[in-house]
């Protein structure tokens, strides 16, 4: 019954979770209300403020999980992708508990971690299980043949999702983070209000750039066109008003058409594998829509759906841990010279 300490700072949060023979007995999270005044993360204050909560937040997990340092039998840490000075100080901390206690290292893949988050809470999807992993930095199709083998079906070629509903918030004047509100906006609004494309792109990876231009001209030209064209530029005032009178149709319109972008390529995942286990993760997880239409496409479809729980899908420890546990049984651990990357594949 390994008892594993795991720390996650790839981003904005800081957060550390105990955790017990695979279940979960803490996961503590601080934010950093910091960047809302700068539209976005700022990567080094995100690094200084991790120094100042790893502290704090590891304290409060091992308090919640009534357990000790002593007690713990392997240290994990995100190790990759993220922001890189937000990485080293959850890396250097971790690694500095195993050198002192003498206890294992283990370095988790964010990413994977996010996949493995559907193995935290019962019901449990059986293997092999597909999972449309979808956060601010990544939008993959992964295959989940067993905790220790994922394989990556699809994935965008430029941008992310979250990052698609991240820009449109701030094209909209939305303070960050935008994509929650989108999401509530959106509740109040018609979907089929406006139309905006749909990228034709083969396979199953994924691109938004060309969606977002799209909604960018759409809003320059308060709602003419998505086309770029200089007669139907608006001046900044039409552009307010336009926003302001449609706030909810715009918000509800375009998460409508990135919520069919998801949809679509994990309907053609399933249809290819064959496989009707399948899960959604990530913090993008989280938003209404996508959750309500992906429990609907699977009802009609006869898949078994899964979602984690919103604790686990937006960046926590966790699903660093729960990675961590199966890591363990494997004996997969990491030397101390091991370091982390701001970008990196499985």
């Amino acid at each position: 019954m390994p008892l594993i300490l795991a720390i996650e700072s790839s981003c904005d949060e800081t957060s550390a979770s105990v955790c017990r023979d695979g279940e979960i007995l803490s996961n503590s999270i601080a934010t950093q209300a910091i960047h809302h005044k700068y539209g976005g993360v700022v990567p080094e204050l995100a690094s200084r403020a991790h120094m100042q909560q790893i502290i704090p937040v590891v304290t409060d997990a091992l308090k919640r999980a009534e357990v000790s340092i002593a007690e713990i039998d392997a240290f994990a840490f995100t190790q990759s992708p993220g922001l890189i000075g937000a990485l080293l100080v959850g890396a250097q901390f971790t690694k500095s508990l195993a050198l002192a206690t003498g206890k294992p290292l283990i370095a988790v893949h964010h990413m994977q971690a996010h996949v493995l988050a559907n193995l935290i809470d019962n019901p449990k999807p059986s293997f092999p299980f597909l999972c449309l992993t979808v956060s601010g930095g990544h939008t993959q199709i992964v295959c989940c043949h067993s905790p220790y083998q994922l394989e990556i079906l699809g994935k965008t070629i430029d941008d992310a999702v979250g990052e698609a509903f991240d820009k449109t918030a701030k094209m909209l004047g939305l303070p960050y983070p935008g994509g929650p509100l989108i999401d509530k906006y959106a509740s109040k609004g018609n979907p089929n209000a406006y139309h905006f494309p749909e990228p034709k792109i083969a396979g199953l990876d994924f691109s938004f750039s060309g969606i977002k231009t799209a909604i960018l001209y759409f809003l320059n030209n308060a709602g003419k066109s998505t086309l770029y064209k200089e007669n139907f530029l608006a001046d900044t005032t039409e552009r307010k008003i336009f926003i302001a009178q449609n706030l909810n149709d715009i918000c509800a319109s375009v998460q409508n058409r990135l919520v069919s972008i998801l949809l679509k390529k994990l309907e053609k995942a399933t249809e290819q594998t064959g496989i009707n286990e399948v899960c959604i993760a990530g913090g993008v997880s989280a938003n209404s829509e996508l959750r309500s239409r992906f429990k609907l496409l699977g009802e009609s479809k006869g898949w078994n759906t899964y979602i984690p729980a919103f604790q686990y899908c937006t960046d926590n420890a966790a699903m660093i841990a729960i990675a961590a546990y199966y890591k363990y049984l494997n004996k997969d651990f990491s030397s101390l010279s091991v370091v982390p990357s701001a970008r990196s594949e499985w």
